[in-house]
């Protein structure tokens, strides 16, 4: 079995609440949309997985704010 150490975690916030989140595995930055089942996708770096998380919130939407946890 193995496991997956989670290096940091941001929270994204839109202006009518938390839109998702960024953890940071051993090697990837993974996305999850807000009431998603499932991770959106995993990215090389924060700013690309910053820029794939806004890119699924509806159009127009204004850039997230990201708190780190």
């Amino acid at each position: 079995m193995s496991s997956t150490r989670t290096r940091g975690l941001w929270v994204a916030h839109g202006t009518n609440g938390v839109v998702g989140s960024i953890r940071h595995d051993e090697d990837d930055y993974v996305v999850v949309m807000a009431g998603a089942d499932a991770e959106t996708g995993r990215y090389p770096s924060l700013e690309v997985a910053k820029g794939a998380l806004h890119s699924h919130m509806p159009p127009g939407s204004s850039w997230p704010r990201y708190a780190q946890h």
